[in-house]
């Protein structure tokens, strides 16, 4: 089957109207939370921002030693062949 430029809006009208109504910007403003601006050097907005950059370490910590052990078998694998 040939991909043409009219498939290719079909296949994509499909998808996006998998996603269903999404929420306006204005209904999710109300969840988010607000920071005063004195509050933007504070520890509070800091000690989050440190978190989530720790959390994303240990995170590519454990992905890395995954990708070592694939690239390993990989290694066996193709001294194998």
């Amino acid at each position: 089957m040939k991909l043409t430029s009219s498939l290719l809006k079909k296949i994509i009208e499909e998808e996006v109207s998998k996603f269903g109504s999404g929420e306006s910007v204005e209904d999710r403003a109300k969840d988010a939370e607000e920071i005063d601006a004195d509050e933007h050097g504070s520890d509070k907005a800091l000690e989050k921002k440190i978190n989530y950059i720790k959390a994303l370490k240990i995170e590519e910590t454990r992905l890395r030693r995954r990708l070592g052990k694939v690239v390993e078998t990989r290694r066996r694998v193709a001294r194998n062949i």
